[in-house]
């Protein structure tokens, strides 16, 4: 089912209607050898250009690795390329996807900073290894795309939200909904500080998802509740200075966070996720944290 839906009365299903999707077995990881703040592109970075501390980032990011791995997920490790500090971010560059068939199929990012549209070859290049059909968007008719920083599959399910207004250009939808025959539920996002769905939106399970309300329009927040029963607010602090809405759940139980997300985390396990604390504040420094550094895959 192609369709691209922006308000909430085109919502005429539930979740549960939708084909089932297999969950990722794993996932790719950048290695932040060449991690830094070389300049500015999210009011994150303003006032850490320069100041990240090298070996603290290389303990932290195996510290996030680590904890996938305690979850049963296999990690893949891409090194990272000079000249490109933004790559450990890799939930950038790509949205992955697998048909009913069990072929693995990707579209590849049009990166709205020029800074970063070098990141993308690389990505492609792991792809291609690992046997995935690759697309591509129209750059002459979309401005930008950045994969899974904007585009989040419903957990078990070919329905695919998608967040734009900073980084997505909302027209790239209609291409990706007709190129894996799925729904899209558009979501306008309206905070700079808040500038990927990523960071105020997170999916942990088919009915349950974490947000903070404040990053979305009146519509986007009808429709959220619309196909969640469960839905947990982050409080300002947690989601701003911690990033907790930028935690991940890739198995439906463990949810990776930031730590020290104190009431956030007291949600999760009320609602009975095990919570994985991780420490991500080198890279929070260049406007990331768990979500972000990680690609879940097939």
């Amino acid at each position: 089912m192609s369709k691209v839906i922006t308000a909430p009365k085109q919502l005429d299903f539930r979740p549960a209607d939708l084909p089932a999707m297999d969950k990722p077995g794993k996932l790719l990881m950048v290695r932040p050898t060449h991690f830094s703040i070389d300049y500015v592109i999210n009011p994150y970075m303003k006032e850490h250009v320069g100041d990240v501390d090298k070996a603290a980032a290389a303990q932290q990011w195996e510290g996030v690795r680590d904890a996938f791995r305690q979850t049963s997920m296999k990690v893949h490790e891409l090194e990272g390329q000079p000249g490109l500090p933004d790559m450990v971010f890799c939930a950038n560059q790509s949205l992955p996807f697998r048909d009913d068939n069990g072929e693995k199929e990707v579209i590849m990012s049009i990166m709205y900073s020029a800074n970063r549209k070098p990141e993308v070859a690389p990505v492609e290049e792991w792809y291609a290894a690992q046997g995935y059909q690759r697309h591509h968007l129209n750059y002459k008719k979309i401005n930008s795309f950045e994969g899974m920083g904007d585009a989040l599959w419903h957990p078990g399910r070919k329905l695919l939200w998608g967040g734009y207004g900073f980084r997505t250009s909302k027209a790239a939808y209609g291409f990706i909904t007709k190129t894996f025959d799925v729904p899209a539920i558009l979501l306008e996002l309206r905070h700079p500080e808040f500038y990927h769905l990523d960071t105020c939106f997170c999916a942990l399970n088919e009915t349950t998802v974490l947000i903070y309300p404040p990053a979305f329009t009146k519509n986007g927040l009808q429709m959220i509740r619309k196909m969640f029963s469960e839905v947990l607010e982050a409080p300002k602090e947690d989601a701003l200075h911690r990033f907790a809405c930028n935690a991940t759940c890739p198995d439906g139980r463990h949810v990776v966070i930031q730590k020290a997300s104190t009431e956030t985390v007291e949600q999760l396990q009320k609602h009975g996720f095990e919570v994985i604390e991780v420490e991500t504040g080198e890279f929070i420094k260049s406007g990331g944290s768990v979500f972000c550094m990680k690609m879940m895959a097939w």
